[in-house]
Formats: C-alpha cells, sequence, structure tokens
C-alpha cells in the first residue's frame, strides 16, 4: 500500500469538488446580502462592510450559515486515518503520519482558501494562532516538567494500589489540569504494573478518570470550564459538579477495582522479589515550582486584562501571549535544571508529544468547517440537533456527543451561549452569567459536565488521552485501536455511567 503522487492529487482534487460547490452557493448567499468578499479586500475594508450585516462575525462571513454538512469531509477522513490506518497498513503510518496529517489539512485548507480568499486565511490563521499554539505550548510544558519528576522506590501495581493512584490522579487533575496530572502519574502507574499481563484496562480506566473526569472541579482543570470562567462563571462555582463528578468516579473506580482483582487472580501475579525494599520518594520535586508556575500563568491569563495586540490580523489578548511565553520559560527552565540522567531513568521521549503536535495541527484545522458549523447555531447546518436542544439530560448528552470528537471547548462555548439565549436573551452577558448559575443552574452543570465527561469517549476527546495512549504504547502496553477503545470501553463503561448519573441528576 503506496500512496504517489497520483493519488494524492486524486484525491484533493475530490475534495475540491466537494467543497467548491457549496462554496460557489455560499458566495450568491453572501451576494444577495450584499457582502464583498473579493480577494483584494483588506481585512479592514471586509470588517466595514460587513460589521453591521446579520451574516458577518467578527468582520467576516459567518461561513457557518452556509456550509455544507459534508465540508465536514476532511474531518472524517482524519478521524479515519487515525482509527484505521494503525490497523490496515501500520508500518506507512508510523513513518508517515505527520504527512498524512500534513495532507488532510490541505485537503482542506487549499480548496478552503481558493474560494474564500482572505476569509479562509483568517480561520485558518485564527485556529493555528489563537487555539493550537496556545494548546501545543501548554501541552508541550506539561509534558516536559512533568517529564523531570521521578518516582524512585518500591511501587508494585495490586489492585488497591492502582486504585489509589487513579484516585489520586483524579483528585489533582482539578486542581494541575487533567494534562499535567495525567503526565505527572502516567510513567509511575505503568512502572508499577510493569510484571502484570493484562495491563490495557488500567491504562484506559486512567484515561476516564485522570485525563478527563477528574478535571471536572474548576477552571483549571479542564479548558471549557476556563472558558467559562472567562465568560463570569465564578471560579468555585463549578464545585456544583462535585456530586456529579463523585457519582462517575466512584461508579468507575468501584468497576475498575473489581476488573483489577478478577485480572490479578486470574494471572496469579505475584509481585516480583527485588529484594529489599526501598522506600517512595520523589526525585526533581523543584519541577513542582515549575508546575505551579504554569497553573499560576493559566490563571493569570484567566485573571488579567492587558489590552490586545493583532498578529497576522488575528488579535489576541496580551496577556495570552504572556502566558505562552512564561510556559516556554518554564519548560525550559525545567530542561536545564533536570539531570539529562533522571529524565532517562524516567523513561521520557519527545515522541508522544510530536506526535500529539503532528496529528492535532490536522485535527485542527481539517475541523474549521465543524466548528463553524456549529457556533452558527440554529442557523447552521447543525441547526436540528441545536433546536432539539430543551432539557438538562439534553444539553449533557448532545454537548458531550460533540464533545468526544470535536474540541470541547467551542462546544461549551456554544451550548452555554444557547442557554443563555434561550433563558435571558434580553440581557447582556455580564447579567444573564449570575442569573444562569442560580436560576438555572442545573443547564449550566449539564453543560459543564458533558463537555468534560465525555472528552474520555474517544482518543482525540482531549488532548491528555492521546499523550496517555501513545507514552504507554512506548513502554510497551498494548492499546485498544480507535474504535477498539470506543467500542470495548467507552461504550460499556462510560455511557452506561454517564446514564445513570443522568438519571440522578438531570
Amino acid at each position: 500500500m503506496k500512496l504517489n503522487r497520483l493519488s494524492l492529487l486524486i484525491l484533493l482534487l475530490v475534495l475540491f469538488v466537494f467543497l467548491v460547490p457549496s462554496s460557489a452557493a455560499a458566495k450568491d448567499h453572501s451576494a444577495k446580502k450584499d457582502l464583498n468578499t473579493t480577494q483584494t479586500a483588506s481585512h479592514s475594508e471586509i470588517a466595514s462592510d460587513h460589521a453591521t450585516d446579520k451574516g458577518a462575525h467578527n468582520g467576516h462571513v459567518n461561513l457557518g450559515e452556509v456550509l455544507p454538512l459534508y465540508s465536514c469531509i476532511p474531518f472524517a477522513c482524519m478521524l479515519l486515518s487515525i482509527a484505521l490506518l494503525p490497523l490496515i497498513a501500520g508500518n506507512i503510518w508510523h513513518h508517515h503520519f505527520g504527512k498524512i496529517s500534513a495532507f488532510w489539512a490541505l485537503c482542506l485548507a487549499l480548496p478552503f482558501i481558493l474560494v474564500y480568499k482572505s476569509i479562509a486565511v483568517h480561520e485558518i490563521l485564527h485556529i493555528i494562532l489563537a487555539d493550537y499554539v496556545p494548546f501545543i505550548i501548554l501541552l508541550w510544558a506539561l509534558f516536559t516538567i512533568s517529564g523531570g519528576i521521578l518516582l524512585k522506590g518500591t511501587l508494585r501495581g495490586t489492585p488497591l494500589v492502582n486504585t489509589i493512584i487513579i484516585l489520586i490522579g483524579t483528585i489533582l487533575a482539578s486542581w494541575m489540569g487533567t494534562t499535567g496530572a495525567a503526565m505527572l502519574l502516567i510513567r509511575p502507574f505503568l512502572r508499577a504494573n510493569d510484571y502484570r499481563k493484562n495491563k490495557t484496562f488500567m491504562v484506559v480506566f486512567f484515561i476516564f478518570l485522570v485525563a478527563n473526569i477528574g478535571g471536572a472541579l474548576t477552571p483549571l482543570g479542564d479548558p471549557p470550564l476556563f472558558l467559562g470562567f472567562l465568560h463570569g462563571v465564578s471560579f468555585f462555582w463549578t464545585f456544583k459538579i462535585l456530586p456529579i463528578m463523585l457519582t462517575a468516579a466512584i461508579i468507575l473506580l468501584v468497576i475498575y477495582f473489581i476488573i483489577d482483582t478478577y485480572y490479578y487472580k486470574k494471572e496469579g501475579a505475584k509481585a516480583p522479589d527485588d529484594g529489599e525494599k526501598k522506600p517512595l520518594r520523589l526525585v526533581g520535586i523543584y519541577n513542582f515550582i515549575f508546575l505551579g508556575g504554569v497553573v499560576g500563568s493559566v490563571l493569570m491569563s484567566g485573571i488579567l486584562d492587558l489590552g490586545t495586540v493583532s498578529t497576522l490580523g488575528i488579535h489576541r489578548a496580551v496577556q495570552d501571549w504572556f502566558r505562552d511565553g512564561l510556559l516556554i520559560a518554564f519548560g525550559i527552565a525545567s530542561l536545564w535544571a533536570t539531570p539529562k540522567i533522571l529524565r532517562e531513568e524516567n523513561e521520557f521521549s519527545w515522541f508522544p508529544i510530536i506526535e500529539v503536535a503532528y496529528l492535532f495541527i490536522g485535527i485542527f484545522i481539517t475541523m474549521i468547517p465543524c466548528l463553524l458549523l456549529l457556533k452558527a447555531g440554529p442557523n447552521g447546518a447543525f441547526a436540528f440537533l441545536i433546536n432539539a436542544v430543551k432539557e438538562p439530560v439534553h444539553y449533557f448528552f448532545v454537548t458531550g456527543a460533540l464533545s468526544a470528537f470535536l474540541d470541547n471547548a467551542p462546544t461549551y462555548l456554544t451550548f452555554f451561549n444557547t442557554a443563555l439565549g434561550s433563558f435571558y436573551s434580553n440581557l447582556p452577558e455580564a447579567s444573564a452569567v449570575p442569573l444562569l448559575m442560580t436560576e438555572k443552574s442545573i443547564y449550566l452543570e449539564a453543560i459543564s459536565a458533558g463537555a468534560v465527561f465525555f472528552g474520555a469517549c474517544s482518543y482525540i476527546g482531549n488532548a491528555p488521552n492521546f499523550m496517555v495512549r501513545s507514552i504507554a504504547t512506548e513502554m510497551g502496553t498494548e492499546m485498544p485501536s480507535f474504535f477498539g477503545y470506543i467500542l470495548k470501553y467507552s461504550l460499556v463503561f462510560l455511557i452506561p455511567t454517564f446514564i445513570i448519573v443522568s438519571f440522578i441528576f438531570f
């Protein structure tokens, strides 16, 4: 199975045929609104012409209102590549996953730019500079810093010990982020179980709880909650989700303990005797200072208002650039302060973060039509779905289902604004959000829990999922395929748990 230039060109042309007709229709639609979308128009001219038009958004044509649902085909192909190619063409995937990701990104970007010109360029630059770059900087910083913390001593993964480790990670996730907690504990967790035969389910439940559900209690835990914090949801309001999170976590921890106990007995597992038991101790604890700096930097970016700055036509808050700079500095400081031998003992390598960086640039770019359709609300192709959302249980499952495969932050914001529009359409956001937190709290709880919890349903639902999978694979644990993860674990354990949660709380 060899991808040659001709096959790539043919596939690109096929996708071009899919996108251009819909884009041409969008042009006609825009023309009826007297929108100026010529290639030579400057960014400021576009903003001036469209600022007051119904189909405009931030000075640009609201593409979400005119793009068809099948504009999401490149995103679907990107997901199918992640799901199928490792199974049917593992060698090609292992050596060329970056090129495959770039290919699907170009399949979306080239026709998108050819048809929509400056508007498409703006959308692509926006998702790269405002979303992807800070996303990968944060992941890199947490990955780098946590890789400098090593747990030494005798730690053997019995069912009780494993359950306690996952519980600790679940607690930490809300305070240092799901990515931080997952990167801190995954290597010690895997090393503690290196003598066990059946380890796949352990990593999957680790992803469920530490990399996702545990981050539901504070805006530091998961990006959608931080986005809510930026829009006026008070920092400690998310503690209202505590009963919901506890219910889900307890159910999954009990299931995990039962499964681990079953396999422990079935394997006749016995912790190897390495002689004298060595007490547990952490090496490289100065890296916790850098981790604290990362958490503080993220919180700072949500509190301070230092104005905005434009880069390549993309407006970003000064404090966001400042935060990104601090994160890079903390990561470099960790590299400088941590001896190389310590990282080698921790089995640290750059491959997991490189894999995430390559794959997620393709995911972010191909996801653009999906996000635009979602942001268009009742005026987009997802209107049938958004209009059907009425009750808290609807918000929980629809927000969750979309968050499992799309970026959960804009998904959260879409249904956050849907709730505000449904109940307080005549009020400004500053007045409406406090009422949503009190009078209609159950709706906001459903949106928040759905966005965070359902991130565990797939490898791409939340960034640390893929990183944990990559680290586990690198350390010798066989992980399920993309669809195997969903069919064998998410549908069997997560969805029934969420159904129980919905019956109790929504």
